[in-house]
């Protein structure tokens, strides 16, 4: 059976076959879009004065890191500066790291973030000795 529609629909028909076609050749083609160039829809990403690419790196205090690193907040206890914080509390004569979760989009902020885990509690002679960013 043939399908036969008058001109004017054929070829307002014409141009959904070619996006089509153009769409199913980009998803089939196994190879995707793997070009990293410039973006040209939106501008890239900045930390401090360099770009980076936020689907492999994040920026943590104006340094490029990728999204697998990993710190010590104290010790026996890691988080990953990406996508978390380190927070020393103090709360009388205890000590504590608490790790919470960065908002994206929200200023850093230890008392309003949502807690991710609790480390140990730490004795003022390690605090003093940690390596951590106090916030």
């Amino acid at each position: 059976m043939v399908l036969r529609l008058p001109l004017p629909s054929i070829l307002i028909l014409i141009p959904f076959f070619s996006a089509a076609v153009f769409l199913a050749e980009l998803l089939g083609s196994g190879s995707g879009i793997t070009d990293t160039g410039p973006w040209l829809c939106q501008p890239a990403p900045r930390c401090g004065d360099q770009t980076y690419d936020p689907l492999e790196q994040c920026c943590d205090n104006d340094t490029i890191l990728p999204l697998n690193a990993a710190r010590l907040c104290v010790p026996n206890c890691i988080f990953y500066p990406c996508f978390q914080h380190c927070c020393l509390e103090s709360q009388g004569s205890q000590n504590q790291a608490v790790v919470t979760f960065k908002v994206p989009g929200m200023k850093p902020d230890c008392r309003s973030s949502p807690i991710s885990r609790i480390c140990a509690q730490i004795q003022d002679s390690k605090l003093k000795t940690s390596t951590t960013q106090k916030e």
